[in-house]
């Protein structure tokens, strides 16, 4: 096998299998890679014990008592939850690996999975998982940058990004050159950035429905 093992035990790693031998097999083949595992026997016993907000990855078979895994991943997504979820299944079942598929999943594995197939699955889930919590991080750092601005501060920003210079912002605001210059300095110390490439990454994490400003024009 060609995985080396992982230093990052803080991936949490939940396993949702209701096959004894298959759960216990997993969570070793998983610890034994240096994961955080834990594992229940299905979506009840889960919710019974387990936190969404605690998972990193889940893998997740399709076919579980009460409720099947496809249905509990709608479920869960319907909720909010955005982890990544792998799944695995005894039977090549296509309708369902498309439903999987279109409803989010990352991966659709058939049993029996090979042992690196899972682990690169795995690996590939968790960086996709760490990506998307520092993009989160990130958007919420310049949410909190951006409720810093004054109102005025805010206008100038959403001219600044959309490359207005600043006799522009000048005529548009109603204020003096100098002024714009003041303001786009509290903007960029504000916002954390140093250069304009930056505050337009910054900017493009706030998801802004309309640029600020435009109304009065």
């Amino acid at each position: 096998m060609n995985q080396k093992p992982r230093d990052d035990g803080a991936s949490h790693i939940v396993v949702i299998e209701d096959d004894i031998g298959v759960r216990e097999s997993l969570v070793g083949l998983l610890r034994s890679m240096k994961f955080n595992v834990t594992a229940f026997s299905s979506a009840a016993d889960f919710m019974a014990k387990g936190k969404l907000t605690s998972v990193g990855c889940m893998i997740l078979d399709v076919r579980l008592p009460s409720q099947s895994g496809i249905e509990f991943f709608e479920e869960v997504r319907a909720g909010g939850f955005q982890r990544p979820v792998i799944f695995m299944s005894g039977h090549a079942d296509v309708p369902i690996a498309v439903r999987a598929m279109k409803a989010g999943a990352a991966e659709f594995l058939t049993k029996p999975v090979r042992e690196q197939d899972l682990l690169d699955a795995v690996n590939r889930a968790v960086k996709l998982d760490n990506r998307t919590t520092l993009k989160q991080q990130a958007a919420s750092n310049a949410r909190a940058d951006f409720a810093s601005l004054t109102k005025r501060e805010q206008e100038v920003l959403a001219r600044v990004v959309e490359g207005q210079k600043n006799k522009q912002i000048s005529a548009a605001l109603g204020i003096t050159e100098a002024t714009v210059k003041l303001h786009r300095g509290n903007v960029m110390q504000k916002m954390h950035v140093l250069t304009l490439p930056e505050l337009v990454r910054h900017y493009d994490l706030l998801e802004l429905n309309e640029p600020f400003g435009h109304a009065k024009d």
